[in-house]
């Protein structure tokens, strides 16, 4: 199925419903059976707008997206409710032509019949707007009776989701937008600074330019331990102090070398936009938007749509600081990945960047157009850091100033502008006892290129002179913490360190304290207060840790995989998987090692598999224990209502593949006998096998030794289809030359992307695309999702495997996938060497097709300024109508584009241009509450008053939105306050539908009429009333009178402010009797009190 089939059938659908209300609202001698076809079509076009919406935000990879497109099969939901709304509008229209007096005609059965099939996509459309795949799959699969039998129990939990997404604060989406708490960090690390340290930086010119300069950006090296962090902290605490008391933005980022699987792109520009969210509450609009349309369905936003919000966010500012220190210890290309956003944003917005770095090649060469300041210790702040550690050393310095003036002057003298080595010089003498201890010490002290080494060295020499048992404990926690797969919490390394082999269950007097973790570890181990984490004092001390393991603890794998082993093979966790979040939760809360224990045994397992096997082969044997275990290491990381069932369930074989464990999974199939065939074929929950986890994984030797005893190379199912698409998608390229050699099919369809081919190129993976067309691949083959691999590999930007898939016969202009062809993908990601290399290649720069219609449009969507100005030049048709919004203009508009705007203008784009769902570019832009374009497009002549869109001209739709600004600047220019029209009929009902409790205000300040008629609403009270509007998230609805359907959901402070403005309070509703009535119905006692105040009969 057209995975584009749902958003057109829903368009479709909005458009007919918008007309057939009209023509019910002006049906002369109105009936029940009028009334409820009226409410409930107009209740189904407020549901069908919002799965619009997010179906066009989706990606059609995603399990509910797919889902989803069942409600468009033939003769199903939407095509039943389309022929619902066909009959009315036949019955009530002469050739398409509204009659001269609408007269309802309908027999019993046929309103019956109508409303079954609303009722039907009604419940449907409810669980598809919770984004639960699962639920809606089998919702749709079931027959209308049983659909219809439980509608109490769906709108329950619908009523349910709502509630909680009202109650939700902002605080909470922006915890959902990202986990870290990098602001902990800044204050652990400033909470160090040693008074008066750091001046220079602040008084350097370098620093100056930085701070006034518009778009600038500073790069700040310097050798390990130079301080290059305190630096960056110094800075953010500077920004945010002065921001105190000025407008501007400030993000920032600490990278660290143990949490590179967690710190990708996406993840740090969502600490980026999350940081720059709590600056400016009132810029929320875009985070609350990725939050609305992620958050139910347990999905996380691409990197793009992080980045478009950001870009929202950062336009609500005059001016943006961000500091991203550490930059050295992410992955590659991970910072080149965030460098070329960063300068993206730069481009666009007045971003001043800075950057710290040790002295690597890549980050240097990005950064060669910066200003540079190198960051080096100076012997005054040297100086003053060993006077504030005075302290700390032993009586016989701190009693004799001729002893600190020596401290002072040896310590500045070693260091040679590295604060990590005066930190650790001055740990050297803290255990000394005399005055001559300390002289020798300080002779001693190790200088030069390897004067680290010389401390770390010295600084294990302290540790083996503890007692044993301090000796032994400062092991066990320096090993944890150097081969800990991520960044431990003291709660979790106390929890392990008081793990005891052969026992069942954690003794909890067995726990040490942090203190002495610290304590023992000679300097060499630091905490952060703010965030419990305990780490070591530096990236350098990893460094040399890792270097002579074999030195200082050479069972340290060893140690870390058996106590993980142990800690899963407790008697609580027998009982298996819990079976709702909470039990989840609360599982991880009460069991603090669980977490690291279940995710990343298997990792350290395989360091030291040889003596581990049997332990690992004897848990797996245990069915619960796998089970908790399995659960723990397979959940999405992001929450969501039912997201601790969201994984599958398999083997102790699967769980040995996907860890490479290949003795356990031989001594798993010795013991499974002559069903080992079956063992290695065996599919999990979802239909994944073990070899497609070792080709995932990138386990060569695991995956040879399943082949060989064996498994299927072509065997179908799980995530991925296929191991040969697993491992192409992740770029593991021995392992795809393997099943290739085994005979791997190369054109085997299966997974998201469609074939290895495609997988392989969305990812990017030069060497593994070239391997696979090497061996045979169809480099035009089509699928249903990213059309083709030129696609796949455009809309990933991935300019080299574009070139290859074009010297290899690519059709630069096949057509395929959501966005039509290869340039429309790379358009709309903004790709712009890519977008060069196909139009050079011939691509049709006009070519239609797909959601977008044409390039031009997809770039003018996503804001892409540089594609914009590269296709136009190419001649690109400014005003070429297509997409869902009709043509580039109204695309960009809708999106808040402003500088793309401008210059789609500039360019003789029209600006009252007629097409597309938003009619025009100006109602575009005020649904969707972008001032700055409003008045750009108003300047340049837009139509203040045009008609057009659901909602009648631009003045209803911001209505509607509760854009404030937008709709003051609307009628500052002319709008007219009571025009008619659209589904409200006018301004004041579309604000009081959406209980737009301020836009109402502004309305009724500027002339509108509280009693004015028309749109399904009948008058403004009614449409407030309805679904009570008070506050923000709350959503509307659609009756006939507005106080009826304000009393029936109870909302007070709404029916008061139109009561209040000379609502009448007795209105009849078209279709019910009065407000008092639903009031009452709804047993609103509150708003029986104000109605019967104001005179409110009971009939």
């Amino acid at each position: 199925m057209d995975p584009l089939s749902a958003t057109a059938s829903v368009i479709a659908i909005l458009q007919l419903s918008a007309k057939v209300l009209a023509y019910l609202n002006d049906v002369k001698d109105a009936s029940k059976g009028q009334a409820q076809c009226a409410i409930e079509a107009s209740n189904l076009h407020n549901l069908l707008t919002n799965l619009r919406f997010r179906l066009e935000e989706g990606h059609a990879h995603q399990p509910w997206f797919n889902a989803v497109q069942a409600l468009a099969v033939d003769n199903g939901p939407l095509d039943q409710f389309k022929q619902a709304l066909e009959t009315l509008q036949a019955k009530m229209t002469d050739g398409g032509r509204l009659k001269n007096a609408l007269i309802w005609k309908f027999k019993k059965e046929e309103v019956d019949a109508i409303l079954a099939r609303m009722e039907r996509l009604k419940t449907l459309t409810e669980i598809a707007l919770q984004m639960d795949h699962f639920k809606i799959s089998q919702a749709i699969k079931g027959d209308t009776d049983s659909i219809r039998t439980h509608v109490s129990a769906i709108q329950s939990a619908v009523d349910k989701v709502q509630r909680e997404q009202i109650s939700a604060s902002q605080r909470i989406i922006l915890e959902w937008i990202s986990s870290s708490d990098y602001p902990a960090q800044q204050s652990d690390i400033i909470k160090r600074r040693q008074e008066g340290t750091g001046q220079w930086f602040l008084d350097a010119p370098e620093v100056a330019q930085w701070l006034g300069k518009a778009k600038a950006t500073l790069f700040c090296p310097g050798i390990p331990g130079a301080g290059k962090t305190m630096v960056a902290a110094i800075a953010i605490d500077h920004l945010l102090n002065s921001a105190q008391n000025s407008a501007y933005g400030v993000a920032y980022v600490y990278c660290n070398y143990k949490s590179q699987a967690d710190q990708d792109t996406a993840s740090i520009l969502a600490a980026i936009l999350k940081q720059l969210g709590q600056g400016r509450p009132s810029a929320l609009g875009p985070v609350e938007q990725l939050h609305h349309k992620h958050a139910s369905r347990g999905t996380r936003p691409s990197l793009d749509d992080t980045f478009s919000a950001i870009r929202d966010v950062v336009a609500q500012y005059p001016y943006v600081f961000i500091v991203v220190d550490a930059l050295d210890e992410c992955q590659r290309e991970t910072r080149r990945q965030l460098l070329s956003k960063l300068f993206a944003l730069q481009k666009e917005a007045d971003v001043r960047l800075t950057a710290t770095s040790r002295f690597v090649p890549d980050v240097e060469d990005a950064l060669r157009p910066a200003t540079r300041l190198e960051v080096k210790a100076s012997n005054e702040d040297v100086r003053q850091f060993v006077v504030g550690q005075i302290c700390r050393l032993p009586r016989c310095v701190q009693r004799n100033k001729a002893m600190q003036d020596l401290v002072q002057e040896k310590v500045v003298e070693a260091v040679n502008g590295m604060f990590l080595l005066a930190r650790l010089h001055i740990d050297s003498l803290s255990d000394k006892t005399t005055a001559k201890e300390v002289k020798q010490t300080l002779a001693t002290l190790s200088k030069g290129a390897a004067a680290l080494n010389g401390a770390y060295r010295e600084a294990l020499e302290r540790i083996e002179g503890q007692q044993a048992g301090h000796s032994r404990l400062a092991k066990h926690v320096l090993s944890w913490i150097t081969f800990a797969k991520r960044p431990l919490t003291t709660a979790e390394i106390c929890c392990a360190l008081a793990v005891e082999s052969n026992e069942a269950e954690l003794d909890p007097e067995n726990k040490p304290n942090v203190e002495d973790l610290v304590s023992v570890c000679a300097g060499l181990v630091v905490v952060d207060q703010e965030s419990a984490v305990i780490r070591l004092v530096h990236y350098t001390t990893q460094e040399y840790f890792e270097r002579t393991s074999s030195y200082f603890n050479p069972t340290a794998q060893l140690l870390i995989a058996e106590t993980c082993l142990t800690y899963l093979s407790f008697s609580v966790f027998e009982s298996g998987s819990c079976a709702t979040d909470k039990d989840f939760e609360e599982r991880l809360r009460q069991h603090e090692l669980l977490d690291y224990a279940a995710r990343y045994c298997g990792e350290h397992a395989r360091c030291v598999e040889a003596k581990v096997a049997n332990a690992v082969r004897s848990f797996l044997t245990y069915d619960g224990l796998l089970a908790c275990a399995i659960q723990v290491l397979c959940v999405p990381s992001y929450k969501y209502q039912g997201y601790s069932k969201n994984y599958p369930a398999f083997a102790g074989l699967h769980w040995a593949a996907r860890f490479g464990l290949c003795e356990v999974a031989k001594r798993y199939l010795r013991t499974a006998g002559e069903d080992a065939v079956h063992a290695v074929n065996a599919q999990d929950s979802r239909g994944g096998h073990p070899l497609e986890y070792a080709a995932e994984h990138g386990h060569y030797e695991m995956a040879k030794l399943l082949l060989d005893k064996g498994a299927d190379v072509n065997a179908q199912g799980g995530a991925y289809g296929n191991a040969l698409y697993a491992a192409s998608s992740g770029g593991q390229e021995a392992v795809v030359k393997l099943l290739l050699d085994k005979g791997a099919e190369v054109n085997a369809q299966g997974g998201v992307y469609g074939n290895a081919l495609q997988a392989a190129s969305k990812g990017g993976h030069e060497t593994v695309v070239k391997l696979l067309l090497d061996k045979g691949a169809d480099v035009n083959a089509q699928d249903r999702v990213y059309g083709n691999a030129l696609y796949a590999a455009s809309s990933g930007g991935h300019e080299t495997v574009v070139k290859l898939l074009l010297d290899k016969g690519a059709e630069v202009n096949a057509q395929g996938g959501a966005y039509g062809n290869a340039l429309q993908a790379a358009s709309k990601g903004g790709h712009e060497t890519v977008v060069k290399l196909l139009l050079d290649k011939g691509a049709e720069v006009n070519a239609q097709g797909g959601v977008y219609g044409n390039a031009l449009y997809a770039a003018s969507s996503g804001g892409q300024e540089a594609v914009v100005k590269l296709l136009l030049g190419k001649g690109a048709e400014v005003n070429a109508q297509g997409g869902v919004y009709g043509n580039a203009l109204q695309a960009a508009s809708s999106g808040g584009q402003e500088a793309v705007v401008k210059l789609l203008l500039d360019k003789g784009a029209e600006v009252n241009a007629q097409g597309g769902h938003y009619s025009n570019a100006l109602y575009a832009a005020s649904e969707r509450g972008h001032e700055a374009v409003v008045k750009l497009l108003l300047d340049k002549g837009a139509e203040v008053n045009a008609q057009g869109g659901a909602y009648g001209n631009a003045l209803q739709a911001a209505s509607s939105g509760g854009h404030e600004a937008v709709v003051k600047l609307l009628l500052d220019k002319g709008a007219e306050v009571n025009a008619q029209g659209g589904v409200f009929g006018n301004a004041l009902q579309a604000a009081s539908s959406g209980g737009q409790e301020a836009v109402v205000k502004l309305l009724l300040d500027k002339g509108a009429e509280v009693n004015a008629q028309g749109g399904v609403y009948s008058n403004a009270l009614y449409a407030a009333s309805e679904r009570g509007h008070e506050a923000v998230n709350a959503q509307g609805g659609v009756y006939s009178n507005a106080l009826y359907a304000a009393s029936e959901r109870g909302h007070e402070a709404v029916v008061k402010l139109l009561l209040d403005k000379g609502a009448e309070v007795n209105a009849q509703s078209r279709y019910y009797s009065n407000a008092l009535q639903a009031a009452s119905k709804g047993s609103h006692e509150t708003v029986v009190k104000l109605l019967v105040a104001r005179s409110a009969k009971s009939s």
